[in-house]
């Protein structure tokens, strides 16, 4: 028997692009290590203006060195499944 979960879900990606290290993206994680996932993109939206609303007034973090661009929401499938069939069945 497979055990497998998956869901829709909204996710706050991180952007930069500086000289040093080119463009990077990831997804971003919470206070608690987790990923940021939200139901809905408004929720997702509303963490990244809570959180990182300030990049997008301060210019001075859009140029060398820093490169920050207000992060944005994605569209993401989330999958939970067992790692190398460890599960008990």
């Amino acid at each position: 028997m497979k055990i497998v979960t998956t869901c829709e879900r909204w996710a706050a990606l991180w952007r930069s692009k500086n000289l040093l290290d080119g463009e990077r993206k990831h997804f971003m994680f919470n206070d608690d290590c987790h990923p940021a996932l939200f139901r809905t993109r408004k929720d997702a939206i509303a963490w990244i203006k809570q959180t990182h609303g300030y990049i997008a007034r301060r210019p001075d973090l859009h140029r060398e060195p820093h490169g920050w661009r207000m992060p944005i929401p994605v569209r993401v499938k989330v999958t939970i499944r067992p790692i190398d069939g460890r599960s008990k069945e």
